[in-house]
């Protein structure tokens, strides 16, 4: 249900049609929400039957026309009662730690490969944050920079501010992450000469 939520979140910045809400959603709300277009699309056609978007539709091409999508006073009404209500926490699912869990079942070289694998991944994760929350404390972030336009300079500073919270938390994350494969290695290292 929360991909609702980051879609209704992308677009209190500017209406926009189904492909910039694809792109503008993989620089950013993707970050913390992941969905492909697959989920996207049907689930913006969904928000509208329920009122909680509208669309009009904008020239494309010579002759063509496509839906630009506008989030309701409706659909604001539920994106702040959703944010005002409690979260509650889920549970983990991560096949890295699963994995972790039972590597006494993989030969040593495996492990290392796979622990390779997973810092590329937060390394290149780690990079991308912290240019995104770069731009997010230069306010040169698209996303940002179209929403805090609108705003006021308490609801702009508001808006940058926990923004930028939100992602010292992604970036912290990711830094543990590191720190837990470096242990990996280690600790491969060590069992490997037992």
């Amino acid at each position: 249900m929360s991909l609702r939520w980051a879609l209704i979140a992308l677009l209190t910045g500017r209406p926009m049609t189904g492909y910039d809400i694809s792109k503008s959603f993989s620089t950013s709300v993707a970050h913390v929400w992941h969905a492909p277009d697959s989920q996207i699309y049907p689930e913006l056609n969904r928000m509208e039957r329920e009122g909680l978007l509208t669309s009009v539709e904008v020239p494309w091409g010579k002759k063509g026309t496509k839906k630009e999508y506008h989030v309701t006073d409706e659909g604001l009404a539920a994106f702040r009662a959703w944010m005002e209500s409690p979260l509650v926490p889920q549970r983990q699912r991560d096949p890295a730690y699963l994995k972790a869990a039972y590597f006494d079942f993989a030969d040593p070289a495996a492990v290392r490969e796979q622990l390779r694998q997973q810092r590329s991944y937060w390394e290149e994760h780690l990079a991308m944050l912290e240019r995104t929350r770069a731009s997010l404390v230069d306010r040169s972030h698209p996303t940002l920079a179209a929403r805090i336009e609108k705003l006021n300079q308490r609801e702009a500073e508001l808006a940058v501010r926990y923004k930028i919270y939100a992602y010292d938390g992604l970036i912290a994350r990711a830094r543990t992450e590191l720190a837990w494969i470096d242990d990996g290695f280690t600790l491969v290292d060590e069992l490997d000469g037992c």
